[in-house]
């Protein structure tokens, strides 16, 4: 079986238990340069803060580092939380990247903070800086890419940059739709409204200068491995990972665990069985299965592939076997 969409990374850069920052930006490089030569379209880093275990809060820079150790993938930010920056120092910086590696960066765009409250405010952008500025502050960022804005953003200016609007709810997918921009859904860790907000953009949309019809990208977990034995073994570090994030523990990427989602208590279960509607856990087969019915379902015109691992030879090993189901 092969999939006729595009496929894509997402690397939240992990720091594993017993591991440390730089050697996740090791792991980072490794994964990059294999995604490339297995043919992957694009590779996305994601702006956290104030979290042991992702190493990707400096995501400018990590961006310049994957790009400069590839040659032909897509490289770009999944996403810069707007709320976080001024719109034209993020103009500076991917019109910098923009113009160290040309026709290769991608801008996506969030509107949460990538963090909790007290780590937002330490990132203290200006005092009164809301989410309800994000629409305002996308056509800004846009503003200096375009030369429509009284202050010249230099990189940047005259830049071909993508922009693309992230989102976990309808109001992403209503912005998107009215910008005439490409859309990306956070389904691998907020599933719930994800086919309503499929329809209200695809309903919505409006042509633009940058797209001329509907573009969908969703995140995906895959868990593959050689076994549907070994992948359910290999996925229980990404589980730890996440009950302990929505039961406010967070930490650093564990060790797999021998059934540990069976012994899991009734909510947490829960919990990870709604995550789990939008991803593949499996051998090959399963994996090939499960994937295409979500493609199926959704009509999803490319999906962002996230897999967080415990071991590096078997991450590389799960995004290899996805790989082989590209058509």
């Amino acid at each position: 079986m092969s999939l006729a969409v595009p496929l894509s990374v997402l690397d939240l850069a992990p720091i594993t238990e017993g591991g440390s920052a730089a050697e996740s930006f090791a792991h980072t490089v490794d994964l990059a340069q294999h995604a490339e030569t297995w043919g992957y379209h694009r590779y996305w880093m994601a702006e956290h803060h104030g979290m042991a275990g992702i190493a990707s809060a400096a995501t400018s820079v990590l961006i310049g580092h994957v790009a400069g150790a590839t040659s032909r993938i897509r490289v770009g930010a999944g996403g810069i939380m707007l709320p976080n920056h001024s719109p034209l120092v993020i103009a500076e910086q991917f019109g910098t990247l923009a113009t160290l590696y040309p026709g290769r960066i991608d801008l996506g765009l969030g509107r949460a903070p990538g963090s909790d409250q007290t780590t937002a405010r330490a990132l203290r952008r200006t005092l009164n800086t809301s989410s309800d500025a994000f629409p305002q502050d996308v056509v800004e960022l846009m503003g200096y890419f375009q030369g429509a804005n009284p202050v010249r953003a230099t990189p940047g200016e005259g830049c071909e940059i993508p922009v693309w609007i992230l989102g976990s709810s309808l109001f992403g997918a209503q912005l998107a739709a009215a910008l005439g921009l490409p859309y990306a859904f956070a389904s691998h860790f907020a599933p719930a409204q994800m086919m309503d907000a499929i329809r209200v953009y695809r309903q919505h949309f409006q042509p633009s200068e940058h797209l001329d019809k509907p573009y969908v990208m969703l995140g995906f977990n895959i868990f593959a491995a050689d076994t549907d034995e070994d992948a359910r073994y290999l996925a229980s570090s990404w589980q730890q990972s996440f009950v302990n994030l929505r039961t406010g523990r967070p930490g650093r990427l564990p060790p797999p665990v021998e059934g540990y989602f069976d012994h899991l208590p009734f909510a947490a279960r829960e919990l990870l069985q709604q995550v789990l509607s939008c991803a593949a856990l499996g051998g090959p087969d399963t994996v090939a299965a499960q994937t295409a019915a979500f493609i199926a379902r959704t009509g999803a015109d490319e999906l962002m592939i996230t897999c967080n691992m415990h071991d590096h030879a078997a991450r590389l090993r799960a995004y290899e076997i996805v790989a082989e189901l590209m058509a």
